[in-house]
């Protein structure tokens, strides 16, 4: 990075879309495999469309949420890299694959043995059967699936290395789709595996991408000379987990929340439940934008932070929220004006269509919320910031939206769409919270009546080194 007089507003958003871009096509291509196993298992009957879709549900959840475990990774590099401590890096980098590797482990097991959870779903015998005949294929790819989400696409882009991604990942939804059709119908000496064949093909192309991403990282010259060879440390675990572990909290909280939700619309029946899994899929998609810009915000910021250049915190922060505030009020203006022309591309007019396009509206505005609150979160992670964080949201999703959500439903008699206003008061919350507390903590003094800045944001001074 430059000097802290060449960081201008422009540079910040210019410096912030383009590690965004890449980020966010890996995780649009990573939904775009998952859109290829719905539809081959389609093919199939509906039975094994809705084991596979719940099975993978369940599968990417835990990946999700375990693989915030070393999500701390890029963010110690990043800072390691600004404050010029380059040597840091190695260690840190590989004591989060040794962390990646040992929540895979458990991660294996669980997907082993999914028969306890399934019963307390209630779901029923023949989908349990057939959920556990697809996790018991698709568990092999458990280890490559962590260690890619929750270190190798972290530290590329704190690396400046994000480019990687555009030759992997969208190369990768071709050889999934491509793999379905083989083991899910048979061909080339292979018998038709049907259900475990998606499951099968899945794996394989989560090991590809980790693998192809491993190989261009370590066969680069850069990757080579700031990655070189090391054990893990046990002065970076405490670190780590120090940010790890709330931000597991965290994205548990999260995952939860939209869990719970659906389980009680699932009370309410079929079409109450087709219909916020329509809306959820169309908000999980756009999500992905503001997700992306947060990631690379995070970045952004643990490396001005590192440099203890926090004018430069404080402009890469504003501009990852501005432009997430951008992305997702044009995505709020068109979920608002077109709900129903959405809803049409997943099912037929109906009862279930007029409830989808209503909670579309609601979606709508939480829109901006949403895109707040995942880039504040990851901009207050590249401060190290979690803790509080952590309270805040899970506050601002269970204390608030939860809570608000199911007295509407219920006792106010709105149903789903009273769940849904639910989780528009928790989102608006916890995104107001987050961003005021990033906007609060990189004031400078005088913006708090002179009063010296919370440590370690000290202006002027370098973020301490955590190892030390």
């Amino acid at each position: 990075m430059g000097s802290a007089a060449q960081q201008s507003w422009r540079h910040h958003f210019a410096a912030t879309v383009a590690l965004a871009a890449p980020i966010a096509l890996a995780w649009l291509s990573q939904m775009a495999m998952g859109l290829t196993d719905t539809v081959m298992l389609g093919g199939i009957g509906t039975g094994a469309l809705a084991a596979g879709g719940l099975g993978a549900n369940l599968f990417f959840t835990g990946c999700y949420i375990l693989a915030c475990l070393p999500s701390g990774v890029p963010v110690l590099a990043a800072q390691a890299l600004g404050g010029g401590r380059p040597g840091e890096v190695p260690a840190i980098y590989w004591t989060g694959m040794a962390l990646a590797v040992a929540v895979a482990v458990p991660f294996f097991w669980a997907s082993s043995h999914p028969g306890p959870l399934l019963r307390w779903l209630g779901e029923p015998a023949q989908i349990g059967a057939d959920v556990a005949a697809y996790l018991a294929a698709l568990r092999w790819g458990g280890p490559a699936a962590l260690v890619g989400f929750g270190v190798v696409r972290g530290i590329l882009p704190a690396l400046g290395l994000q480019r990687l991604l555009l030759w992997v990942l969208p190369a990768g939804v071709g050889v999934n789709a491509g793999l379905n059709l083989w083991l899910i119908h048979g061909g080339l000496g292979l018998p038709a595996l049907g259900l475990r064949g998606s499951g099968y093909a899945t794996a394989i192309t989560q090991w590809l991408v980790t693998l192809a991403l491993l190989a261009l990282l370590h066969g680069r010259r850069e990757g080579r000379a700031r990655l070189r060879l090391a054990g893990p440390r046990a002065r970076v675990l405490g670190p780590l987990l120090g940010l790890g572990l709330p931000t597991t909290g965290l994205a548990m909280a999260e995952a939860t929340l939209f869990s719970a939700t659906g389980v009680l619309i699932g009370r309410l029946g079929a079409e109450a439940l087709a219909a916020h899994m329509v809306a959820l899929s169309v908000a999980s998609f756009t999500f992905m934008l503001p997700f992306s810009v947060g990631l690379a915000a995070n970045v952004r910021v643990a490396s001005a932070f590192g440099a203890g250049r926090m004018r430069d915190v404080q402009r890469a922060g504003y501009a990852g929220l501005a432009l997430s505030v951008a992305l997702m009020g044009a995505s709020g203006v068109v979920l608002l004006t077109a709900p129903g022309a959405i809803v049409g591309l997943y099912m037929r007019p109906g009862p279930a269509a007029r409830l989808a396009a209503h909670l579309l509206r609601i979606a709508a505005l939480f829109q901006v919320a949403d895109g707040t609150q995942t880039t504040a979160a990851n901009a207050l992670r590249g401060l190290s910031d979690t803790r509080v964080p952590l309270g805040l949201a899970v506050f601002g999703y269970w204390g608030v939206g939860f809570a608000l959500g199911y007295a509407l439903a219920f006792p106010g008699g709105l149903g789903a769409v009273g769940l849904w206003y639910g989780l528009l008061a928790g989102l608006a919350f916890t995104a107001v919270a987050l961003a005021g507390r990033f906007v609060w903590l990189t004031a400078p003094p005088a913006g708090r009546g002179g009063s010296a800045s919370p440590a370690p944001l000290r202006w002027g001074r370098k973020a301490p080194d955590p190892f030390t």
